[in-house]
């Protein structure tokens, strides 16, 4: 048995038990891994997946406790190698962080700015995508960290660790008609064309439980993952936008006006989600208390060895 073998098996898992988008995201042949795999399960003397014919159905019972004790130790095996590379090399390595765009247009240029001048021997990658992408990314290995709002489903072996609200404003063209209303309303914005995230993101399902808790049913005329994108539609003037505060920037949107909207939707939490049991670096713990100062390394520490809770609660906000 060989850790190979172990990764092509969680692979194929993580894939749907599609043996072709296994191999293509190992780089490998279909025929070698496929060969790869029934050698392990010859080893093992059981079957790992109930098929029919060629093709794999689902994991058997054995392939369902094999896979788990798979993923334990490849996760080990990874944390045996940063424990290493920590000894050897403590202020050098590499950090991907994946996120979603405001974060990185917004949220995090100065953190990357002080973080790089502290640790320049550390290769910086951002890996940008949906809440549930980047917690994919970061679930999968692909990334050690993710920041970003709470996805729709978040993986189970993922810890989310809340670090601040982020609370919401509309955004409308200047001499908008809604820039002369006193008091807005959930109605007054109901009757213009609306511009939103895409479904993915948990913050446009809280929008949208606001609308219907009143039974109102918004005109949304584009959906967009990416807050540039959304302000030069709502400039074009196809609509207006329930967007994050920090997404509008009085010196650079000119051509646009931002209305406060905290009492109509609920805020945004944005986590930090780290791998559980995942082997953190020196300067990774670094980061993350950069990026919230409340998460300090204790803290962290405690949330990503605890098995019991998924999320930390968010009452220990400000």
């Amino acid at each position: 048995m060989t850790l190979q073998q172990l990764r092509y098996l969680c692979e194929v898992v993580r894939e749907n038990l599609n043996i072709s988008k296994a191999a293509q995201a190992l780089h490998v042949s279909q025929p070698g891994l496929s060969r790869q795999l029934q050698l392990l399960e010859k080893e093992l003397e059981v079957e790992l997946f109930v098929r029919n014919r060629k093709r794999l159905v689902r994991l058997s019972q054995a392939g369902s406790q094999i896979f788990s004790l798979a993923e334990r130790t490849l996760n080990d095996a990874r944390n045996i190698k940063e424990a290493a590379s920590e000894c050897s090399a403590q202020n050098q390595g590499a950090l991907t962080i994946a996120t979603t765009h405001t974060q990185a247009r917004y949220a995090l240029p100065d953190i990357i700015r002080r973080f790089a001048k502290r640790y320049p021997k550390v290769q910086l990658s951002l890996r940008q995508g949906t809440p549930a992408e980047v917690s994919r990314l970061v679930s999968s290995g692909s990334a050690d960290l993710s920041i970003a709002t709470e996805p729709l489903e978040p993986p189970a072996d993922i810890v989310l660790l809340p670090c601040y609200q982020l609370p919401r404003i509309v955004l409308a063209p200047a001499r908008h008609p809604l820039l002369k209303v006193k008091r807005l309303t959930l109605e007054k914005l109901a009757a213009y064309p609306l511009i939103t995230y895409d479904y993915s993101f948990i913050g446009r399902s809280k929008i949208l439980r606001a609308f219907e808790a009143r039974g109102i049913h918004p005109n949304i005329v584009l959906n967009a993952i990416d807050a540039d994108v959304i302000k030069t539609y709502v400039e074009s003037g196809l609509g207006i936008a329930i967007v994050p505060s920090m997404a509008f920037d009085r010196a650079r949107d000119r051509n646009l006006r931002g209305i406060d909207a905290r009492h109509l939707f609920e805020p945004n939490t944005i986590h930090v989600g780290i791998r559980r049991n995942h082997y953190l670096r020196g300067y990774m713990y670094s980061f993350i208390e950069m990026f919230a100062p409340h998460l300090k390394r204790p803290v962290v520490e405690k949330a990503i060895t605890e098995s019991a809770t998924r999320t930390v609660r968010e009452g220990g906000l400000k």
